[in-house]
């Protein structure tokens, strides 16, 4: 351990004394040249302890990247393009100069700094100005959020100037990377209810309950500053506060499936649509996106079949939501997330695309309370019971292989994508993704990969942003690492939009060639996964081409590098290999 940052981050929240943002950022850029889990999780420890109580849930979402708790509806609803511009102000750098800064560093936070250490060198008097705190950073971000109407970029971009103004160098990095969302310094969620167990001294298998019960670990520590362990032991779900998803790994095929769960599954239908979170209280239904962002105004015969059918005062459901044609069958996806984009005019489009729900699993109930730890088997039971005529996904219990194959051929002929596997006696896992929840799909397993760079086409495509660079995650660092190139599979509408989209994020220019923001995550079919010296991940999509625009998802979603490469040794269970490999 470094004593001698222990010491500062003392110094600096010292009691009675505001803890300045500086000090935030500081562990931020110590965590970020640090792989070692345990570094990590005792620095973030040490200086979660010495917070004031105000201060801790804004500190922990901050040190996340996160403005505010995750299930604030807030947002800060800023462009990157204005805040390139309002950076160009601030430093009196051009966008050429914060380009070459990018290249040299391939961080949009690190670009940040360094352009700002030159501005800095030019502006010493900012030194003399009042530095800024952790709660006067969430004030700020709060105003905002809170600024709409007339005016209101021109408001935003007053306050967001004023603030980073008053930023050094190292703080600018890292309000850079709350307001884009793209922390990415190793500190994830798993690690942050490590720290804050050992900071307020809790059993980390109480911090985790709470943690998946109120779906927010900045609320969390909050609560274990002030009450301890008492305080999180009997934490439960709050209604309209979404909990993280429950999220499935893929098996090759049905007998796979039969022999991870012990010889006996459920299968059920795994449609080609959106997953939705629906809480009831009373008579006021929400609905929450798998992202857990509230899409209620998006879907509002959602709303309407859940007041009619689920007669209990309080639930929280799990279900899928597909789009439909007049004779009642799937159409494609993207077509459903018009709907979830749409917030005005909703009953015309509800009328042009109209949904259909499909409920498949409940995590609490009235008089039940939670049901997480519950089998799998009999939540399914509850909920049909409590469901009314809303319909269930469709399943069957087997331990046939002959029986699931048949099973999964309906599942494809009726246009949806494939199965879904539950193991019978599993409990609901928030926020984990196990084997208790296996996917199956007839074809090469698709990945949702994250477009991280794109270059202009040819002949017509001249213009348009059509030939994309897809990359994975790494799920150590958070960094994503390209594993292949494409121009197929978006129509010429799709390409103009997303050329749109992508210049909004849009770093640095190389040539022909537009770094972006990891934000769009796009679903790529392929025909296998080769080694390559062309890329730093090894790895290589044959023949990629999208299938489509997962707007659903954000980047933290996309699969991993160790998925791509699961997907690619797999493929030498029926293949051969080169030695030379």
């Amino acid at each position: 351990m470094n004593a001698e940052f222990n010491s500062n981050i003392r110094i600096l929240t010292a009691p009675n004394m505001p803890t300045l943002f500086k000090s935030l950022a500081e562990l931020l850029e110590k965590i970020e040249n640090t792989r070692k889990r345990l570094e990590i999780t005792a620095l973030t420890a040490e200086f979660l302890k010495n917070l004031a109580p105000e201060e801790v849930e804004p500190a922990v979402s901050m040190i996340l990247g996160r403005p505010f708790p995750k299930w604030n509806p807030k947002t800060l609803d800023v462009s990157w393009t204005t805040l390139t511009a309002i950076l160009q102000t601030v430093t009196g750098a051009g966008w050429n100069v914060f380009g070459e800064a990018f290249r040299g560093t391939g961080d949009i936070g690190s670009a940040t700094k360094s352009v700002f250490e030159q501005a800095k060198l030019k502006k010493q008097a900012q030194l003399l100005e009042k530095e800024l705190t952790v709660t006067e950073v969430r004030r700020i971000l709060e105003a905002i959020a809170e600024i709409t109407g007339s005016g209101s970029r021109e408001k935003k971009e007053r306050l967001i100037t004023t603030l980073l103004s008053q930023a050094s160098p190292v703080e600018a990095k890292y309000l850079v990377k709350i307001f884009t969302g793209e922390m990415r310094t190793g500190l994830h969620e798993g690690l942050m209810e490590q720290a804050v167990a050992k900071a307020f001294e809790v059993p980390l298998a109480t911090v985790q309950k709470a943690s998946m019960a109120m779906g927010d670990i900045g609320e969390v520590a909050a609560m274990a500053k002030t009450g301890g362990k008492d305080a999180l032991a009997n934490v439960g779900f709050k209604l309209f506060r979404p909990v993280k998803l429950m999220l499935a790994q893929t098996a090759a095929d049905v007998a796979e499936a039969l022999e991870e769960h012990g010889g006996e599954t459920a299968f059920e239908y795994k449609y080609d649509g959106a997953r939705v979170q629906i809480h009831k209280q009373g008579s006021e239904v929400r609905v929450f996106s798998r992202r857990l962002t509230d899409v209620t105004r998006s879907l509002p015969e959602t709303v309407e079949v859940v007041k009619a059918n689920v007669k209990t005062a309080n639930a929280i459901l799990e279900g899928e939501v597909i789009a439909v044609d007049a004779a009642g069958s799937p159409v494609p996806f993207q077509h459903l997330m018009r709907r979830f984009k749409r917030v005005h005019e909703v009953t015309g489009m509800a009328e042009k695309i109209p949904v259909r729900l499909f409920l498949f699993d409940v995590l609490y109930l009235d008089g039940k309370s939670s049901l997480i730890a519950v089998p799998y088997l009999q939540r399914r039971q509850v909920l049909a019971e409590n469901a009314g005529d809303i319909p269930l996904t469709t399943q069957i219990v087997t331990s046939d292989r002959d029986e699931a194959e048949r099973f999964l051929k309906r599942a494809i002929d009726a246009g949806h994508e494939g199965l879904m596997a539950k193991k019978l006696d599993s409990p609901y896992t928030p926020g984990t993704r196990g084997k208790s929840w296996l996917k199956i799909k007839p074809v090469l397993e698709p990945l949702d990969l994250v477009i991280v760079a794109a270059e202009y086409g040819y002949g017509r495509r001249h213009s348009w942003l059509s030939d994309y660079y897809l990359a994975a995650r790494d799920a150590e660092t958070g960094e994503f690492q390209t594993v292949g190139k494409t121009f197929k599979g978006l129509t010429d509408v799709e390409i103009v939009e997303m050329t749109k989209r992508l210049k909004a994020f849009a770093v640095s220019e190389e040539g022909n060639r537009v770094i972006v923001l990891p934000k769009i995550v796009v679903e790529v079919a392929y025909n296998e996964i080769q080694k390559s010296p062309k890329y730093r991940s090894r790895m290589a999509l044959r023949f990629a081409r999208i299938t489509r625009i997962r707007d659903d998802k954000d980047a933290e979603d996309a699969d991993t590098l160790e998925r791509v490469r699961m997907i690619y040794e797999r493929q030498f269970a029926k293949k051969g290999r080169y030695k030379a490999e």
